[in-house]
């Protein structure tokens, strides 16, 4: 309007403004539109005016949380071809305003403020990136610690799945880690306390002494409602994206064997406990001293040693050393190993092994403990019910193969067998069994004579002169002159 009235024309003034000639027409006519003006009216016909009131609230009234696409398809199928699939978005807004404006009040998320050292919090969890030990897959669990006030945590790898022993465990080397143990432990409906039907009383006075031990009270927070839980759930997000992020830094997600793995997670853990550093001091001066002695973290067994030199603990068969045949063993059974006790002294600590399936088996067949008598017999090894369990890895039962075609049945068996005696007796498992597969690539697998020349250790024996008696002697010796001579002669 300045321009206008210092004699622009209506392009000049308009272009000057930064509008269109148009609106500067309208501008000119007084035709002004108010900039808050809120349109009152439709701007053509509500396609779901039939239906809205008579159909769908009456629905929605009864069942709040139906989607505008069921409602869609219950139209549909009542009125067929009168509502289209483009008014799927219309009625999903529809929907959306009906929940915002009359349907049911929402559950409020309260967060809270804890004081230090009050609550600690445990979960498991699934990491989302696949691992391996050696090649292997590693099906594992992740036990999670957490401090409520300070954010400070602890993880645990975990074999098998949430029993009592993995919750002990990693509870009890959390509160070791940390110094001290908060009023209160917290976690959700773990079957390592709560859930498991068969063994219910059992575990839940071990998880009720457990906390006892250490001075906490424990809780649980509503089933179902996770966010209850919400200061370990959340957790669980951070830590699962922190490791996927560091595989792919690393560029690779197998580990040569666990202790690797476990160093590669604490260093994950320590870089997300760093935040935490100064609340963890305040909530440290706050927490409970811890007893001296941990509680037990395992169950107890009864087992006795076959005749095959095994045990069967838990559907899973374990080979133990012969000498222990015909014992009973004491077994204390933790979520990732076995300790054997013979009366009260620990006689061996075997890796704990899982059945794929729940209702499955597994064996854990170690060669060395039944090495030296299979050697005696070694025609046993042919039509062992474990026998591709007692070759130690891919590469033997490839051995094995190539030891079947090129020599005869029991030539192969007794091959097999002395080259496992050579592995374990030198400690060569790995060197021995890639030098044999590289010989038999060139030329073929040596015999077991060779073997033994190369392995076997050489003794000079020193030349013993041999003198045949005469018949006529035993002659004598059974009838006494031979001793009457002697003794005259003496």
């Amino acid at each position: 309007m300045s321009s206008r009235t210092a004699g622009d024309s209506q392009q000049v003034a308009s272009a000057k403004a930064g509008i269109s000639v148009r609106s500067g027409r309208r501008i000119d006519k007084g035709e002004r539109t108010e900039p808050d003006a809120v349109r009152q009216w439709r701007t053509r016909t509500d396609p779901l005016k039939d239906v809205w009131q008579s159909e769908c609230v009456p629905l929605l009234e009864r069942e709040p949380e139906l989607t505008g696409l069921t409602l869609w398809e219950h139209l549909e199928e009542i009125y067929p071809a009168q509502y289209p699939f483009s008014l799927l978005r219309t009625l999903q807004r529809r929907v959306k305003k009906w929940q915002a404006t009359d349907g049911p009040a929402k559950a409020v998320m309260f967060r809270q403020a804890m004081p230090p050292g009050l609550q600690g919090l445990s979960d498991f969890t699934v990491p989302n990136s696949p691992v391996t030990i050696a090649g292997e897959p590693f099906e594992h669990l992740l036990y999670q610690f957490r401090l409520a006030y300070s954010g400070w945590r602890s993880v645990t790898i975990i074999r098998g799945g949430e029993s009592y022993s993995a919750l002990a465990d990693g509870l009890q080397s959390a509160l070791r880690k940390l110094g001290g143990a908060p009023l209160e432990h917290r976690s959700d409906s773990l079957s390592a306390a709560y859930v498991n039907a068969s063994q219910k009383r059992y575990l839940t006075d071990s998880y009720n002494g457990l906390c006892q031990h250490y001075g906490m009270r424990p809780t649980t927070n509503n089933l179902g409602v996770s966010h209850e839980n919400g200061a370990i759930e959340s957790a669980h997000g951070a830590l699962k994206h922190r490791i996927d992020q560091a595989l792919k830094l690393r560029g690779s997600s197998d580990f040569s064997d666990v202790r690797t793995y476990r160093v590669f997670l604490f260093r994950i853990v320590e870089k997300l406990n760093k935040r935490s550093r100064e609340r963890l001091g305040e909530e440290r001066a706050e927490l409970q001293a811890l007893p001296m002695d941990r509680f037990i973290d395992y169950r107890e067994l009864s087992v006795r040693v076959t005749t095959s030199s095994t045990i069967d603990v838990k559907r899973t068969l374990y080979t133990v050393p012969s000498q222990l045949m015909g014992e009973k063993l004491r077994i204390h059974l933790y979520h990732d190993r076995l300790q054997c006790y013979l009366g009260q002294t620990k006689v061996l600590q075997l890796p704990r092994v899982y059945p794929d399936k729940p209702d499955g088996r597994a064996r854990r067949i170690d060669y060395s403990h039944i090495i030296h008598s299979l050697v005696c017999k070694p025609q046993a090894f042919r039509f062992c019910q474990f026998r591709d369990d007692i070759l130690p890895g891919a590469f033997y039962r490839q051995l094995w193969s190539l030891a079947e075609a090129q020599f005869t049945p029991q030539m192969a068996c007794k091959w097999i067998v002395n080259v496992l005696r050579i592995a374990h007796d030198y400690d060569c498992e790995q060197l021995l069994v890639r030098g044999l597969l590289k010989e038999a690539e060139d030329v073929e697998l040596p015999t077991l004579e060779t073997l033994q020349s190369r392995y076997l250790p050489r003794t000079n024996v020193p030349p013993i002169p041999v003198r045949q008696h005469c018949i006529i002697d035993y002659d004598e010796l059974l009838e006494g002159q031979w001793t009457a001579q002697e003794a005259c002669h003496g």
